[in-house]
C-alpha cells in the first residue's frame, strides 16, 4: 500500500501537472515552469559539492557526495521527454543517488528537442561517455543511470556502445524508463486514469517534438525495439500506476530472454519517477536500493567488456 505522502503527492501532481497539460505549448515555454515546480522538492543534500563542467563540449555538472569511493563514477541522463528538464530539475535527485552509491556523478545537460531532435540526445550521451573513457575513467567502475526519457536514453547508449565495440559500463539503473515512443504498451491504455502525472497525449506530443519524422520504432529512439544481447546488468524501478509500466516490463522480459542480468522492481501507488520526491518514504527506499546496486556493480563489475567479447 502506498504511503500517505505518496497519496498526497498523487493529488498534487494531478492538480499541478496532469490537468494543466497543453499539447500546443512550445517546450521552451514549459521549461521554466517545470524548473520552478521541481525546486519545491528538495535541493542538494548538505555536504554535497556541485561543480559546473563541460564534457566533450557538452554542459554538465559534477556532483561530489561527502563520502565517495575514488574512481567510481555515475553518468546520469535526466528525463523530461527529451524536450524539458536539466541540471536545475534533477540536481537534487542525482545528488541523493550519488550519495547512496558513494560515487561522483556527472549530470549531463544534453541537447533538447524540438531545437535538437533525435538523435542529438544519443550523440551527446555517447560523446560524454567516450570523453570519460578518454580522461581515464575505468569502465569497470563506471555506471549509467537515467529516469523516464533518460532511462530510454541510457538503454540507447548501451546499445550504441555495444554496436561500436566500445567498453561497456559495469551496470545501469533505469528509473521509470520511457522505452517505447510508439506508445504500444497495454499500460498506455489501461493506466491513463491511474497515472497522476503522465498522459498518452503528453507522451505522444513529446515524441513528436523529439522524433520529427524519425520512426518511433527506431531502436536508438525506442530501445524496446532494439537488440538486448550482451548488455551489462540492469536494474529497473517503476511505479505500478504508471502508463509507462509496460515500458519497464517488456524491457525486462526482452533483456532476460537475451541472457542479460536484469532486476525489475514495481512499486505500488507511487508517481512517475517517484524518486524525485524525497518526502516519500518509497523514494528514500528506492534511492537507497539503487545506490547500493550501483555501488556493488562498480566494485564487482570486473574487467570491462567489449561487445565483441
Amino acid at each position: 500500500m502506498a504511503s500517505i505522502q505518496a497519496r498526497l503527492t498523487d493529488r498534487m501532481l494531478r492538480l499541478l501537472v496532469k490537468s494543466r497539460f497543453n499539447p500546443q505549448a512550445d517546450p521552451r515555454a514549459i521549461r521554466a515552469r517545470t524548473t520552478k515546480l521541481a525546486q519545491r522538492f528538495g535541493g542538494v543534500p548538505r555536504g554535497v559539492r556541485v561543480e559546473r563542467a563541460a564534457v566533450a563540449g557538452i554542459p554538465a555538472e559534477w556532483i561530489h557526495p561527502q563520502v565517495a569511493d575514488n574512481g567510481n563514477t555515475l553518468l546520469y541522463l535526466h528525463g523530461g521527454g527529451y524536450s524539458i528538464c536539466g541540471p536545475d530539475t534533477h540536481r537534487g535527485l542525482v545528488a541523493r543517488l550519488a550519495s547512496a552509491a558513494k560515487m561522483r556523478a556527472l549530470l549531463l545537460d544534453y541537447r533538447l528537442a524540438s531545437e535538437h531532435p533525435f538523435p542529438a540526445a544519443v550523440e551527446d550521451a555517447y560523446a560524454a561517455y567516450k570523453s570519460l573513457l578518454a580522461e581515464g575513467t575505468d569502465p569497470s567502475r563506471l555506471t549509467v543511470a537515467g529516469d523516464s526519457a533518460g532511462g530510454g536514453l541510457t538503454l540507447a547508449l548501451l546499445m550504441k556502445l555495444r554496436d561500436a565495440h566500445e567498453p561497456l559500463p559495469a551496470g545501469a539503473a533505469l528509473l521509470s524508463p520511457w522505452t517505447d515512443l510508439a506508445m504500444s504498451g497495454w499500460s498506455h491504455i489501461t493506466h491513463g486514469k491511474l497515472d497522476p502525472m503522465l498522459s498518452v497525449d503528453a507522451a505522444l506530443t513529446a515524441a513528436r517534438h523529439y522524433l520529427q519524422g524519425a520512426s518511433p520504432a527506431e531502436p536508438l529512439a525506442s530501445p524496446l525495439y532494439g537488440n538486448f544481447e550482451r548488455l551489462p546488468p540492469l536494474l529497473i524501478h517503476v511505479g505500478a500506476n504508471e502508463i509507462l509500466l509496460d515500458d519497464s516490463r517488456r524491457v525486462a522480459e526482452k533483456a532476460q530472454a537475451a541472457g542479460v542480468e536484469v532486476t525489475l522492481r514495481v512499486w505500488p501507488g507511487v508517481p512517475h519517477v517517484f524518486q524525485a520526491f524525497p518526502q516519500l518514504p518509497e523514494a528514500r527506499a528506492s534511492v537507497a536500493e539503487i545506490g547500493a546496486y550501483l555501488h556493488a556493480r562498480a566494485i564487482t563489475g570486473g574487467p570491462s567488456r567489449r561487445a565483441a567479447d
